[in-house]
Parts: C-alpha cells; structure tokens; sequence
C-alpha cells in the first residue's frame, strides 16, 4: 500500500507540469509544422547583375521587359563576334590562297632575265644573216626553240606577258622612260618597248619600260572628221531639200 501510494504521489506532479506547459501555450505537433521556416533555395533566382541596381527600377518599369532588353543587347553582340569571327576566317584564308597562288613570284622574277637574254640573242643575229650561214642559222633556231619553250612553261602558270606596242599608256602596267616626238601617234601611245613587262594571273610582276609619243594629235582629235563628214551630210540634206521645194516657196534674190 504503501508503494502504491508513492507511485502516485511521484506522477501526479509530471501531470500537473504536463498541464501547465499545455496551459502556458507550449507548441503542438501540428503549430510546430505551419511555423518552420520555408526553403527557398531550391527556387531560381532573378539575376538583375546587369542593372545598376534594384532599386534603379521605377514602379512603372517591369523587370521582365530590362531583362528582355539585356537579351536583346547580348543577342547583338553575340551576332557581331560571330560576323568578325566569319570576316577574320574569310581573310585568312584568302591570304592563304594569295600565298600559294603567288608563292613562285620570287624564281618568276629571276626567270625574266634569261628571258630578255634569249630575247637579246634573237635581236641580235638578224635573220638575213643567219640564212648566210648554216652554223649561225641552226644556233639561231636554237635559241629561239629554247624562249619558245620557256614562254609555254610560263603560259602554263598563268604568267602573261605585256607588250604595249601602239597601245595607250597605262601607269598600272607601264613605266613610260622617255617621250618621242611622232605627230603622227596622238599623245601618249606607246611607240617604243624597251623592256617587257610580265605580270602573274593578276599582279604585276614587272612593268613593261617604253617609250611614249609627244606632240600628237589628242585622242579627241579624232573625233573631228567625224563631225565634219556629219556636218557635211546635213548641208547636203538642207540643199537637197530646198531643192525640191515647191515652185514659187522660195525667192531668188541674188540679182
């Protein structure tokens, strides 16, 4: 009994705190899950590292539409690094293609030599002379088999040959040494090629030297017979014309 007693005495005061703490508002289960504080790290966050900052925006101004704006700023500078991007591959490798179009423009420009040597040779041994001799006939023939092979091997590169003889001087492919008087050639035509000029598909490899004519006709002098023949084919027309007009349209009055 007396156990018993002591047993009760012991639990009644847990009860009693029990009910205080219960009393007093001590959190439940269920008060316990709606205050913990919520996770939000998983959610995305808005990056607004562009703007100067938050609080930069105006009540009127919509996040959504910056940041649309910032794409759209990004977008045309992501499109301008890809069109220099394509402008710097383009050059490079048309300048890998002029490196190896033109690669042999070094021994081209040695070549020319022997090729005004062999030119010399043949200037040199006319052929009136050389049907004189057989030996000097056949070493003509020689020499000018060798520059025809050598100007077929050029052919073949693409390496042209500029020979201006009679035609207007151009200073892209010409070097004018000296001026000719020759009234017969209008001004500036060349009448004399000292040295001739190559060039390798498009590029000059050596301007052609020459002469040029002086104190001719201008280019546009030309033109004059073909207003004069004009001009006489419309006195012809009136003449013809008043010829057959009516009797009586006209009065003579050279008495």
């Amino acid at each position: 009994m007396m156990a018993q007693e002591n047993k009760q005495d012991k639990a009644a005061p847990e009860e009693a705190e029990a009910e205080a703490s219960s009393a007093n508002g001590a959190p439940g289960d269920d008060e316990t899950e709606e205050d913990s504080p919520v996770d939000t790290s998983a959610e995305p966050l808005v990056d607004l590292s562009g703007l100067e900052s938050a609080a930069a925006l105006s009540p009127d101004e919509d996040p959504v539409a910056v940041l649309e704006g910032e794409v759209a700023s990004l977008k045309d500078q992501l499109l301008r690094a890809i069109a220099e991007t394509e402008n710097v591959r383009r050059r490079s490798q048309r300048e890998r293609e002029d490196s190896v179009k033109y690669a042999a423009a070094p021994i081209i420009r040695d070549l020319l030599g022997v090729a005004d040597n062999l030119q010399r040779a043949l200037e040199s041994v006319p052929e009136e002379l050389a049907a004189e001799n057989e030996v000097v006939s056949n070493l003509r023939l020689g020499v000018q088999m060798t520059q025809k092979e050598l100007m077929s091997a050029f052919e073949r590169h693409q390496i042209r040959i500029i020979n201006p003889l009679g035609e207007k001087l151009d200073p892209h492919f010409h070097e004018a040494m000296f001026e000719i008087e020759d009234p017969e050639q209008p001004a500036g035509t060349v009448v004399q090629v000292i040295q001739a000029g190559y060039r390798l598909h498009d590029r000059l490899i050596r301007p052609a030297r020459v002469g040029i004519s002086k104190g001719g006709p201008k280019a546009a002098a030309k033109d004059a017979p073909k207003a004069e023949a004009s001009q006489a084919e419309a006195s012809q027309a009136e003449d013809k014309g008043k010829g057959d007009a009516e009797p009586g349209s006209t009065v003579d009055t050279s008495a």
